[in-house]
């Protein structure tokens, strides 16, 4: 049974179709990798499926049930999460602070006993800071709980936003781009944690430009082109597809 099935999704802005007729499944525990080139649609798909745009056409479905144009509130409480390709992080908050923001959705809201601060709020507010310094820890910038985080380095901020990801205990987790702009070595620690998501059980979908990160970490690949579905399959099979290879490095003539 598939976690995510997406069926004829289509998203147009004004007379330009981003996504077209675009249909595919994800399974769950897998590492599923969305490519292609510059405004192939891979972003717009993902806010489709996050909620954050309506499509205007298709179905979506998070483990049988339609999501269809709900809003990412909705989705995150039936467990998606994702991470964006530019940094969404409270800066004026600490590191911790930022990851506990995840948590939200686990914490019982109760105005009264949180404005009265009672030993119950104070319990839980402990045990969700330490789950919290432990996913940070998990993803390499447990070093940074107390600092500010608007004075970390831009590689451990992109980890931090996977943290705070994690948080809300997702089953489905879209990360855009995680490698972008990061240098070799902090590309090969985000391959690790990826992994490492990945190892305790949730289906992780990327988009990355990355190929090299893309073709070790994904049991399946989607390319897209021009908001339509160009190849799918496994690294090896989209790999040496010769649409791909045209669309990325243009046809000889």
């Amino acid at each position: 049974m598939s976690l995510l099935r997406v069926t004829d999704l289509s998203k147009g802005f004004g007379g330009v179709l981003a996504v077209a007729d675009l249909s595919f499944t994800i399974n769950p525990g897998t590492i599923h990798s969305i490519i292609g080139p510059n405004g192939a649609g891979k972003t717009t798909l993902f806010n489709l499926i996050t909620g954050v745009y309506k499509p205007t056409s298709g179905r979506i479905l998070f483990d049988d049930v339609d999501i269809t144009g709900k809003p990412p509130y909705e989705l995150a409480a039936l467990g998606m999460s994702r991470t964006f390709q530019n940094l969404q992080i409270f800066f004026n908050m600490t590191a911790l602070e930022n990851v506990m923001v995840g948590a939200h959705l686990h914490l019982q809201p109760r105005l009264l006993a949180s404005l009265l601060h009672l030993p119950s709020v104070r319990r839980r507010d402990a045990v969700c800071r330490e789950r919290c310094v432990e996913l940070m820890e998990f993803v390499g910038c447990g070093k940074y709980r107390d600092a500010d985080a608007a004075s970390m380095p831009y590689g451990a901020l992109k980890r931090l936003e996977i943290a705070r990801a994690l948080a809300s205990q997702p089953r489905l987790l879209l990360l855009d781009e995680p490698a972008a702009g990061l240098n070799a070595t902090e590309s090969r620690e985000i391959d690790e944690v990826i992994k490492a998501v990945a190892a305790k059980g949730v289906t992780v979908v990327l988009v990355e430009h990355d190929m090299k990160m893309v073709m070790g970490l994904s049991d399946h690949i989607l390319a897209l082109d021009y908001g339509r579905k160009l190849a799918e399959g496994t690294p090896a099979e989209v790999g040496k597809n010769p649409d791909v290879i045209s669309a990325y490095l243009g046809a000889a003539n």
